[in-house]
């Protein structure tokens, strides 16, 4: 009697570790298409050039919109360089963009890198004098160290 608690006991704890680690894989696996990686324009120029992105993977660049780039085409569609002072990425994208959107400020787009260019499909601003994206105002430091 003692035996078979026991062994009902083991079979039950090899179940339960057995369904964890499948659910784990699936939440993972939902997870993963979700991720989003964040680069400057320097980091993302580098893993372009390695290979390292296909245009099927949803990224995020960040830096400073530069100066003079903005050009508003037909429609809604709005072509901008973004920088981390190093490198430039020129980015497309068609929509209404955020009210403090502004040339010389921080901004974050998400999308896809295709041809060296990168095609936004959410564009994200700063939302005060003082503040820039964490991600960016990392980005920025890293390059300016590297160049050091």
């Amino acid at each position: 009697m003692a035996r078979m608690r026991k062994k009902q006991r083991i079979m039950l704890l090899v179940f339960g570790g057995v369904a964890l680690a499948l659910s784990t894989t699936l939440v993972s696996l939902a997870m993963r298409d979700s991720i989003v990686f964040f680069f400057g324009p320097t980091e993302l120029m580098a893993k372009e050039a390695g290979g390292e992105i296909g245009v099927d993977r949803r990224l995020r660049v960040g830096g400073m919109v530069v100066e003079g780039s903005v050009v508003r085409g037909s429609g809604e569609v709005v072509t901008f360089d973004v920088t981390d002072m190093q490198s430039e990425v020129p980015v497309s994208y068609k929509g209404v963009l955020p009210d403090l959107f502004a040339e010389g400020q921080g901004v974050v787009a998400e999308g896809y890198f295709i041809d060296g260019r990168f095609q936004a499909k959410t564009v994200l601003a700063k939302h005060d004098e003082k503040y820039m994206p964490s991600e960016v105002t990392d980005a920025m430091e890293a390059v300016a160290t590297l160049a050091e």
